[in-house]
Formats: C-alpha cells, structure tokens, sequence
C-alpha cells in the first residue's frame, strides 16, 4: 500500500463472523436450539444437506483462531453472539457456560490487543421465541432487550463497542417474506412486521446497553446495495426507487428520524397496525455509528412493460464473484456519500466486505485467492477516496476471517481469507490474509486504537 493510500490515525483495521456460521457445538453445553438448527436440519433446505453443527468448530478451536486473528495483525474482531447459547429459550433461564464461552473469548482477544466489537443477534434466534411469533410478534422487542441486558451486564466491563443487530433487511425478506432463510417462513405482512419489531429492538436496546456500559459505543449494521436503473425507461427508474425504498430506505429514514417512507408504505399495501405511540421515537435514538454491508450494486430492469422494445436496455457488468454478484467498488462510495451528505451519519463502519470465490489449495499449500485480494483492494481505494472527501469511514472489517457455513447454500461459498479445511479444520491463510496483514503493518505508525 503506498504512502498515499494510507489511512488515518484512528482508523480500525478488522475482520468479521457470526457465531452460527462459526461456532459448531450446537447442542453443547446448554445451548438451546436456534431456528437456524432447526431450519438446517430440514430436508431441502440448505444445500448439500449442510449444517452449522460443526461449521469451522471455533467454539472449541477459539484459542487457535485468536493466535490466527494476532499473527494477521487485527486491531479488531467482530463477532456475534449466539442468543440461545446464553439464553436457551430466548427469555428466564441462563445458561452460565454460555456466557463463559464469550467472557473467555473478549479476554483472549483484549490480552492479544484486538479489540472486540460485539454483534448482539446476526441471525439465530432461539427457536422457542419462534414459535412464540417469532420477530413479526412484539412480544420479541421484550426478549430482545431482556437478552441484550443480560449480555451487556456481563461483557460490558470489557466491551466497548456494539452492533444491536445484523442486517434486519435481509432477515426481514428471507426468512420471513421468501423463506430461502430460517425461520422459512413466506409470509409478506409478517415479513413486514418483523422489519418494524427489528428496528424497534434495536432502539429499545441502545438505552439498556449503554446504562449497563456508560463507556460503550452502540450502533447497528444494514446491508445497503446500491440500486442503478438498467435504462432510461419510467419503468426502470421507478422500480430502482422502489428497490431502493424497500430495501434501504425503510432502514436508514426511520433511524434518523424521518419515519417509514411513504411512497414504500403505499406501495407494501401494509396496514401497519402494528406500529404504536412512541415506537418511531424509539428506532431513531441516537447512535454512535453506523455499520454497513456492502457487496455489490444491482442494476434493476423491469420486465413486461409497454414502452418500446427499441430503446436501449442494455444491462454493463463487469467481473462476477461466484454468487454472481457484480464487482462495483464505486458502489460503496455512493452509498458513503449518501449516507454522509443525505443522511448526517458522523462515523461509519464498513462491518462487512468481501467476495466469495472457489479457492484452490496449491501443490505447495498455499492459497493463491488474487481475486477475492483484488476486491478487497479495490474497495478500500473507495473507502480511502471516501475519507479523502470528508465522509466519517472509521473502520474497516472484511468479511470474512473463515471460511464457513454459507446459510442457505452450506458450505459451497468461500468468503475467508483464512481456508478452512472443513473435513481436518486446517486453517490456511490465503493471499488475501498476508497482503491484509502487509495493509495494516503499513498503516500501524498511522493508527492507533
């Protein structure tokens, strides 16, 4: 990295997981049963017939990993917490080894100077919970902030900085509206009420963590694409608003104030019952930051319309990673600037970034990954360009450390910098790990902690 792709003092250099896609021990010591274990174990639901029983076994190799995450040079490791592992039907009864498994972890990352910045639910809900409604029911906002208490009171001496929840879009639209997600649900108005009972989780717990943490730096983490209209056509530019609305906007507008955008509310046909006096007030407490997951743009066309098959629909992609999703690094700056200049958020994380590719081992062993290492460089030249023109990045953590259990297409999408053999649990770091490593060693006189 040359001197003038450096980053600023304070900038935190990290990576990300989530424990389901991690941890393994699924049913041990305790832990209760999550509706992705449920939903896993279903015939037909996830490829191959794959799991997260074992995944990459970090809940008993954790030591290991933490050695891993130091020889990279790590300023920061963001994980989540697994809610049925500390509460095993969601609400009442602890389970102490729960809790000891993630006090033992943010202590082995602290001695090894990474610090922990700690995602409160990334996906695994207790499957007791679902079957009590699950997030379209409100009863969920109470458990919520139940287990976020639980967890802050315990790791809060130690945790400075916290994400309430992962991607509640994402969520929102697989596991309650398509069913390609747990809890496999395809139900559009519960899929609807789960994103307003997301949002208000979340704002009901940033008061109860940061009274448990006075020091703690509380945010949540969205997923954002950046929608771009396939052409010219009113069809095209008015479904890209749409998308754009649905899937960003119902987020970010109510969390800094601005209630549901009605023009998506119109168009959901949802009656929203289910949002009460006081909830937008909640949602839009103030955060200390925002995290976001980028991966790739979407360029929207729509299809069946009556304007003239002759204009120009032509769709420009570029290079593909093995989701097929487009490489667009522009993309993310769009999205910063948006987010800045639009938006007024004062300091952002990049919680997620990163690129799934079918790495190879080589006859030498070593894992020659040069495109999932260009991706990242390309991105974080747009997280630098952002800094340069005055928007608030302040981290950066690449998705992902493992390799590991991909949700609904098990493990046949490789995020990691680090290869994991998934039948001996050799860890391998790739490419992309060692030029990290070089990214940051060229960085550390810049940034500090």
């Amino acid at each position: 990295m040359s001197k003038n792709d450096q980053f600023p003092k304070g900038f935190v250099w990290g990576a990300a997981t989530a424990s389901y896609q991690i941890e393994g021990a699924w049913n041990e010591d305790g832990k209760g049963e999550s509706i992705w274990d449920r939903f896993s174990h279903a015939p037909g639901k996830v490829l191959n017939g794959d799991t997260g029983d074992v995944a990459c076994d970090h809940y008993h190799r954790w030591p290991a990993d933490v050695l891993l995450m130091r020889d990279l040079g790590l300023q920061a490791y963001r994980f989540s917490i697994a809610w049925p592992r500390i509460l095993p039907t969601g609400r009442g009864r602890l389970n102490p080894l729960g809790l000891d498994f993630y006090s033992r972890l943010v202590d082995a990352l602290l001695e090894a100077q990474i610090e922990p910045y700690v995602t409160l639910y990334h996906w695994d809900l207790p499957q007791a919970l679902q079957e009590m409604g699950g997030w379209p029911d409100r009863m969920i906002v109470d458990a919520f902030a139940e287990y976020a208490d639980v967890v802050s009171r315990a790791l809060g001496d130690r945790v400075k900085n916290w994400i309430t929840i992962n991607e509640p879009e994402t969520l929102s639209a697989m596991g309650y509206e398509n069913g390609l997600h747990a809890p496999g649900r395809s139900n559009p108005g519960e899929a609807v009420a789960a994103k307003h009972h997301l949002l208000l989780a979340h704002g009901r717990a940033v008061p109860v963590i940061r009274a448990n943490c006075p020091n703690a730096r509380v945010g949540i983490t969205l997923g954002l694409t950046w929608y771009e209209p396939a052409s010219s056509r009113l069809a095209d530019q008015k479904l890209a608003t749409w998308r754009d609305g649905r899937d960003n906007r119902l987020f970010l507008d109510p969390l800094v104030g601005r209630e549901y955008p009605q023009d998506v509310v119109t168009e959901l046909a949802n009656d929203m019952k289910f949002v009460q006096i006081g909830d937008m007030k909640a949602i839009a407490v103030p955060i200390d930051f925002l995290g976001v997951n980028y991966y790739f743009r979407d360029i929207v066309r729509a299809e069946n319309t009556p304007e003239s098959e002759n204009e120009p629909r032509t769709v420009f992609r570029g290079k593909v990673t093995d989701f097929d999703w487009e490489v667009y690094p522009s993309g993310l700056y769009a999205l910063l600037e948006r987010l800045c200049f639009d938006y007024g958020f004062h300091a952002i994380y990049i919680t997620e970034n990163g690129a799934a590719y079918d790495d190879r081992v080589n006859p030498d062993g070593e894992v020659n990954d040069l495109a999932r290492l260009s991706y990242i460089q390309e991105h974080l030249r747009m997280v630098r360009k952002a800094i340069a023109s005055g928007i608030p990045v302040i981290g950066y953590f690449v998705w992902s450390l493992l390799d590991n259990f991909e949700w609904g297409m098990g493990y046949s999408k490789r995020f990691g910098i680090i290869r994991v053999d998934y039948e001996t649990q050799q860890r391998t770091p790739k490419s992309s790990a060692k030029w990290y490593r070089l990214a940051i060693q060229a960085n550390s006189a810049e940034v500090s902690l």
